[in-house]
């Protein structure tokens, strides 16, 4: 009989020991899943905030869905173009920063998105700004994901410094080669999307995404809140863009219409329209195009549109299965 009741409670062990090892790797594909559902969301916010920017009118000197702005090259159909060729990297870098991959890994995925953008558009420069800029706050959710915090901006900023900050330092360092942004930081002494980034984006963080929320806030109104935040950053950034096109005589006249707009107080002026459009004709007829500040921009409502998504809720998006054993009552473990 004892040695009946010693097998019996083998039995069992070995049963209660296959049903825990088959949960955990259940969880653990459960948890892959979940995982990649949350890339795939942050690369689909990427995308949709890109569009934010293109959509967005009066932008002065930029490519809307109204005309070209101050550019020959490009319309808002090469942007379109663009953006379809990009939706994947964003994912890619937000698995990346999932894994906490080194920022040399993250070079190489923008170097290979801006030949599929390049290719997108036949040679056309759309978005190397913002393939930089947001595909590293696409990292840096990754990051925050896998460190099980609670996504907002001061957490996302903290996971870019804290992660590859000392790389993007000696990054911004490196002034060597022919890109429109080093030959004006050369000339002009100018600060780029290098500095930015090593710096932890405070174009982003403290001038344009308070002006996003303010506006926001007070209008209930997408498009206001926009428009502010592009002027507040047209007002503060030095835009390699701007240089390059427009030398120090330029680049005084964009950050001095930019802060005209905002002391006549921005979108909450009952002409504002107007006036961005005006300075919108002044900027075309000069062959200004403030690009670096779009890219900000872009990357300002990203990082508003993942707080908004994930930084009320959970850090785990639920799978169907795991939804449907909490509706149940069940345990969501």
């Amino acid at each position: 009989m004892d040695s009946l009741i010693e097998v019996l409670a083998l039995r069992d062990n070995v049963q209660s020991h296959w049903a825990t090892k088959t949960n955990r790797a259940s969880w653990s594909q459960e948890q892959r899943l979940s995982d990649r559902a949350y890339c795939a969301e942050i690369g689909r916010i990427a995308t949709v905030s890109l569009y934010d920017e293109l959509s967005l009118y009066p932008k002065p000197g930029l490519v809307s869905l109204v005309d070209n702005g101050s550019h020959d090259d490009m319309t808002a159909a090469t942007f379109l173009r663009s953006l379809f060729s990009l939706r994947h990297y964003f994912v890619r870098m937000a698995e990346a920063g999932m894994r906490q991959q080194p920022f040399f890994t993250l070079k190489l995925l923008g170097i290979a998105a801006e030949k599929r953008m390049m290719f997108a558009t036949g040679g056309v420069n759309t978005h190397r700004g913002a393939i930089f800029a947001v595909g590293l706050l696409c990292a840096a959710a990754g990051v925050c994901r896998a460190q099980k915090i609670l996504i907002s901006a001061s957490s996302i900023r903290a996971a870019l410094v804290g992660e590859w900050g000392a790389e993007l330092q000696r990054h911004a360092q490196d002034i060597k080669g022919s890109s429109h942004g080093i030959q004006v930081a050369n000339r002009y002494a100018a600060s780029g999307a290098r500095e930015e980034a090593a710096l932890g984006m405070p174009s982003v963080f403290d001038i344009a995404l308070p002006m996003l929320k303010a506006t926001f806030g007070k209008t209930d109104c997408w498009e206001r809140a926009r428009i502010d935040a592009l002027f507040a950053l047209m007002a503060s950034v030095s835009d390699t863009n701007v240089y390059y096109r427009g030398g120090s005589f330029g680049a005084q006249m964009v950050k001095t219409c930019a802060r005209d707009f905002l002391a006549r107080g921005g979108t909450g002026s009952a002409d504002w329209r107007e006036y961005a459009i005006s300075c919108h004709r002044r900027f075309t007829e000069k062959k200004l195009s403030p690009g670096g500040a779009a890219d900000l921009l872009g990357a300002t409502c990203f990082v508003s549109r993942v707080e908004e998504r994930f930084g009320r809720h959970s850090l785990l998006p639920l799978t169907r299965e795991r939804s449907r054993r909490l509706n149940e009552g069940g345990s969501a473990k």
